[in-house]
């Protein structure tokens, strides 16, 4: 996802109070983060708190991320640590235009920010979650399916499974899989693109498969907008073992965040849907799963 507004140059006043931008040195180069943390990290010192890493969109930076998601005001109603990682030119590595193996190593700089929060600040190790737009979304499927002791849930939004991610898909550990597609996204299609990614509804039977969950498949339930909303959510979610997964096929939207202001910028990327939040399906659905 291109979007025309830069904000590379984050002055300190653009950020809120409790953000604060970090930096670590991985193979050689410098790496950028913010974390954002909840008025009660303050106010409960003896407290671990859970982890969201929520990884921006191809072309955007981590501030437009932050702010185009609005996530803080979700971390701070239920309390836990947001972090936005910053993409080498605003990219990662999920096999498309690099190599899946010798390209960038945003796998290990996830790992590096981790242990780098871990002694920075009071992490619950058992509550650590991805999250991530268009290829953000991507990326987080990739963590996934790389480095899924660590990561208890992960959610992508506009972003089925890679291909390449597939391909090199070794672990067995189960992880909690929310997948959030409009079908009217026009930048990553919801039935999928041969070579490079599988559909909605495929991802949600890989996932399905990788869990163990078996059985007939349950009657998706349907979420309506508001008036003049011409969207529609229709929610299905199958659990077995703590790792359930889930397929939110948000009908007429395009590649958008749910419930997120517009931020088009005058670009073809489709409707936004009202029927659903997605900070706080994601955090609902997150909540629900510990490693």
């Amino acid at each position: 996802m291109k979007f025309l507004i830069s904000l590379l140059v984050l002055a300190c006043t653009s950020i809120p109070a409790l953000a604060q931008v970090s930096s670590i040195v991985h193979k050689d180069e410098k790496r950028r983060y913010i974390v954002y943390t909840p008025a009660a990290y303050q106010s409960q010192p003896q407290r671990a708190f859970p982890v969201v890493f929520n990884f921006h969109g191809g072309g955007m930076s981590m501030a437009e991320q932050m702010l185009y998601t609005q996530m803080n005001k979700t971390a701070e109603r239920h309390q836990f640590i947001v972090v936005y990682p910053q993409g080498i030119k605003q990219d990662w590595n999920v096999g498309f235009g690099m190599d899946y193996l010798a390209g960038t190593d945003d796998v290990g700089f996830t790992q590096a920010m981790l242990s780098k929060l871990k002694q920075d600040y009071r992490i619950d190790e058992q509550r650590v979650y991805a999250t991530g737009l268009s290829r953000g979304g991507f990326f987080a499927l990739r963590l996934a399916a790389e480095l899924p002791q660590q990561f208890a849930a992960v959610a992508s939004v506009g972003a089925p499974m890679p291909e390449p991610v597939r391909q090199h898909h070794r672990k067995t550990d189960k992880v909690g899989m929310l997948l959030i597609q409009g079908t009217a996204d026009k930048v990553v299609l919801f039935e999928g693109k041969a070579a490079s990614y599988l559909s909605a509804e495929d991802t949600f039977g890989y996932w399905r498969r990788h869990n163990g969950i078996e059985g007939a498949m349950p009657q998706p339930r349907q979420i309506s907008g508001p008036a003049g909303d011409a969207t529609q959510v229709s929610w299905l979610e199958q659990g077995a073992g703590g790792a359930s997964v889930a397929l939110l096929t948000v009908k007429e939207a395009g590649h958008t965040w749910p419930g997120a202001d517009a931020f088009n910028v005058g670009l073809p990327i489709g409707q936004t849907t009202r029927a659903i939040d997605a900070n706080e399906v994601i955090w609902d659905f997150f909540s629900r799963h510990r490693r």
